[in-house]
């Protein structure tokens, strides 16, 4: 009779015990979870509605890293990101945009004006949120430039845009702001590779898709990539993180 309750004794001790390691490991991955989640770094995308921007705010959503909000102008811009399940700010670059940063970590400017606009949103819009990132502390602003910023005075094509972005590029290295700024050749809508070629200068033209310029981004918002650096990407054969690697 004793073997017998001692058996049953052991059995239950034993279920008990099976029950309480269950409820810990549980605990212990929402707990990660949770931790996870507060890790988690709000990345603003300015630009978001657009081609780019868009590449952008997806590969932001599927990361375990950032959480993307939508900068965007429109109501019904912002109705379309928020069907998406995707944060968004209502905000226009020339006007006050201090509120835009409030509870962010760090920016990705990806706006653009098409060419109409370049010196009153490419450059003044880029440097109001600048102005706004510094006031708030973010912590990494990664500007979305070109190929050509760097001397716009040589260029045959698109002169105004590139003095427009030149400016911007500048005002953002005195910023004294954690920065990268990412300078792609044209922009194609092919599918992406996932490859590139990066240098600081590369001397030579080419053509990259909106896709690895969105990956490059997106990876030079980690705190060890490309710290206050400026750098030429156009298609190439090394893997995005690598040339980044390679050249941080």
């Amino acid at each position: 009779m004793l073997y017998y309750l001692t058996g049953i004794l052991i059995l239950t001790v034993g279920i008990a015990s099976i029950f309480l390691v269950n409820e810990l490991i549980q605990i212990g991955h929402f707990n990660h979870l949770a931790r996870k989640q507060i890790e988690m770094e709000n990345v603003l995308v300015a630009g978001a509605n657009g081609t780019t921007g868009k590449k952008i705010v997806t590969l932001l959503k599927n990361s375990q890293y950032f959480e993307p909000i939508a900068m965007v102008r429109k109501k019904e811009q912002q109705e379309q990101f928020e069907k998406e399940n995707i944060k968004t700010v209502l905000g226009d670059l020339e006007k006050d945009v201090s509120h835009t940063v409030k509870d962010m970590d760090k920016v990705i400017f990806a706006a653009g004006s098409g060419g109409k606009k370049v010196v009153e949103v490419d450059q003044e819009g880029a440097k109001n949120l600048i102005d706004a990132s510094k006031n708030a502390n973010i912590k990494k602003f990664v500007m979305l430039s070109s190929m050509g910023a760097d001397n716009p005075e040589q260029a045959e094509d698109l002169k105004d845009y590139l003095k427009a972005k030149h400016n911007a590029d500048e005002y953002l290295k005195s910023a004294n702001i954690m920065h990268t700024i990412v300078r792609p050749g044209s922009l194609t809508n092919d599918a992406g590779t996932g490859k590139i070629e990066l240098q600081d200068k590369l001397n030579k033209k080419g053509s990259i898709t909106r896709d690895d310029v969105a990956q490059t981004l997106v990876r030079s918002l980690h705190d060890d990539a490309a710290i206050n650096r400026t750098f030429e990407i156009i298609e190439g054969d090394t893997l995005i993180s690598k040339a980044m690697d390679a050249n941080s």
